[in-house]
């Protein structure tokens, strides 16, 4: 029998001095051992005890075990003693995959520093520059880290290069430190204290905090996790969030240990969480500001940035009927990723479901595993695709985020479509290969710079809907997994682009249209034909499968129809007995074609996202 969560109640001192408290993130790229490093330093100060202990404490979902990578960032508050003196660390882990950047420039948001954490034997990676950054702009203390020293192929002195090169900070400040095995994780924490400023902000003004994060708590409701910029905030409190103007009563308020521990009040520069009895998942928003319903603040904080979805498709229910179950379940994915964007749609093919925005293909992934995994929903996913502008004669303009919605080609003066900067950091002997790999994709090359005589970075521009399908399995396959990959938006440039219908029995089926560039319509289009011939299980009837480009039919492929040998029992006799059957069985045929239906299996949908 499920229990209601158990909230304990904290004889640890409570901590009203400001300058006793840092709030710090860890920024890296994924793989270069985050979580590893935040086990130690939550062993080190005694926040977990050896028994509770476990690889990736802080990630805590099945998913982030299995595959070795943070999703979602964590919030833990530590205490450490320094010369006498008791220290309050907020510590706000965050992922390391571009897909996850999103979470990264929310816990950026709420911190003063950052450890800026690189892998003593795989260098510096796209990744650790796009964040450091981020962080950069929102003006942290960055503490640079070299993990992994304790690996044989760890190679300090040349990283340390790197690193002064792209931080222009003394070797001395560098510090050495293995996740692993402990080494250097106290000169780091004396190092958090001594180099990251303590909060500013003042107790006495009126309250102004910032919800950095949200989770759904099925006995509880929603908990947000928030940041106090100004002012205190009291047990019982009334409050309201700013821009959605709702208003609720502080059932609950606390900090953020392995379990959430009850306090009485939180103050500027404090780290916590409000249960205030909210059910439904629109009434809050991440980014918002809380603040008193009596004694409101005048402005509400600048947020984190607000990401705009890169990768759209569709995610429908297998089973019609499902469709609220989906909403639901979707609506409190929301709640713990709010860069998960969707609204709902039908498809003729697949009926009731919901167009999505992801941040990229893992992301799009992971969301799909998630509902699988944790709301037991089994979903059908479309084809992804970007969002195009397209532009009429006259002169109107419109979001195309389907290719169902593009304008009759009649009517249509251009189509634009989201580039990127690509910045890819690898080893030189892989660059001819790489170059190769991002021609292909309508790429433009625009910088190449040697980090040091082996390590080089390129910068290419290419079209954001080139990288969608396959483009980050084979950078890794071709580089040998050496190569990282960071991009980011630069606007959108008009392209020579067409829509693809894929045709089974003449009825176009939406969820395989795409939007591609002309020169590469009659390679696709035949791929796709022969891929769905495989696939699609033979019937008593002919199925044509083709691909088409307006009325002109650029691709075709048959699946044969099963055929009975009617003539089996016709021996001997006249050849215009068996001619009499051949034909009542063609014209049986003819008229199961025409109101015969062709299923399309999942796999098919899924098969047409792996083409080579």
């Amino acid at each position: 029998m499920n229990k209601t969560p158990s909230f304990r109640v904290s004889l640890l001192p409570i901590f009203k001095c400001m300058k006793h408290i840092r709030n710090f993130c860890i920024i890296a790229h994924i793989d270069h051992g985050k979580s590893t490093l935040a086990d130690r330093l939550l062993q080190v100060t005694g926040t977990v005890s050896q028994r509770d202990l476990k690889e990736q404490t802080l990630d805590d979902m099945d998913l982030e075990r299995e595959r070795g990578i943070t999703i979602k960032s964590h919030a833990i508050q530590m205490n450490y003693n320094l010369n006498g003196e008791d220290y309050v660390l907020n510590l706000i882990d965050t992922p390391g995959h571009v897909d996850f950047s999103y979470e990264v420039s929310r816990s950026i948001a709420a911190c003063e520093g950052a450890l800026l954490l690189v892998d003593a034997s795989q260098g510096i990676e796209a990744q650790t520059i796009s964040n450091l950054y981020l962080a950069m702009e929102h003006d942290l203390q960055i503490i640079p880290v070299l993990n992994k020293m304790d690996l044989p192929s760890a190679m300090p002195e040349e990283v340390k290069d790197e690193m002064v090169d792209l931080l222009g900070c003394d070797r001395e400040e560098i510090i050495g430190a293995s996740g692993k095995t402990g080494e250097g994780v106290d000169e780091l924490l004396s190092a958090i204290i001594d180099r990251i400023p303590s909060p500013t902000g003042d107790p006495k003004a009126p309250l102004q905090a910032l919800v950095f994060d949200s989770v759904f708590n099925p006995f509880r409701g929603i908990i947000a996790y928030f940041r106090i910029m100004n002012g205190t905030l009291r047990a019982e409190d009334s409050v309201k969030f700013f821009h959605t103007g709702k208003q609720y009563s502080a059932d609950e308020i606390g900090v953020l240990r392995m379990k959430p521990e009850k306090r009485k009040e939180l103050s500027a520069g404090d780290v916590g969480y409000i249960i205030s009895g909210i059910k439904q998942a629109k009434e809050i928003k991440v980014g918002d500001t809380l603040t008193h319903k009596e004694a409101p603040c005048e402005t509400a904080i600048e947020g984190f940035e607000n990401v705009k979805p890169m990768v759209f498709a569709g995610i429908y229910p297998v089973e019609t009927d499902d469709y609220e179950e989906l909403r639901d379940a979707m609506e409190k994915l929301q709640l713990n990723d709010a860069s998960l964007t969707f609204e709902p749609e039908s498809s003729a093919a697949l009926g009731f479901g919901f167009r999505c925005g992801f941040l990229g293909m893992l992301h799009m992934e992971i969301i799909q595993e998630r509902l699988e995994r944790e709301f037991d929903m089994t979903v059908i996913t479309t084809v992804p695709n970007v969002s195009y502008y397209a532009y009429s004669t006259a002169g109107e303009k419109s979001v195309v985020n389907n290719p169902s919605d593009l304008p009759d080609p009649a009517n249509l003066e251009k189509v634009e479509e989201p580039f990127i900067n690509a910045q890819i950091i690898s080893k030189s002997e892989f660059v001819g290969a790489i170059m190769n790999l991002c021609i292909e994709k309508r790429g433009v090359l625009k910088n190449q710079v040697y980090l040091t005589a082996d390590r080089v970075e390129l910068t290419f521009e290419m079209p954001l809907a080139e990288i969608v399908f396959d483009f980050y399995d084979r950078l890794k396959s071709i580089s040998r997994g050496y190569a990282s990959f960071d991009y980011h938006p630069i606007g959108y440039q008009a392209s020579n682009l067409i829509k693809l219908d894929i045709m089974l029995n003449g009825d176009p089926v939406d969820a395989l249209s795409a939007l591609i560039h002309k020169d590469n319509a009659f390679t696709l289009g035949k791929k796709i034909c022969l891929k769905l011939k495989e696939l699609i299980p033979r019937q008593q009837f002919e199925i044509a499968i083709q691909a088409a480009i307006g009325s002109k039919i650029v691709a075709r492929e048959s699946v044969k129809a099963l055929r009975k040998d009617v003539t089996a029992k016709c021996y001997g006799g006249d050849i215009s007995r068996k001619r009499k059957l051949l034909e009542k069985q063609k014209k049986g045929k003819k008229r199961m074609r025409q109101i015969g239906s062709v299923e399309v299996p999942q796999q098919a949908f899924l098969a047409v996202l792996k083409l080579d």
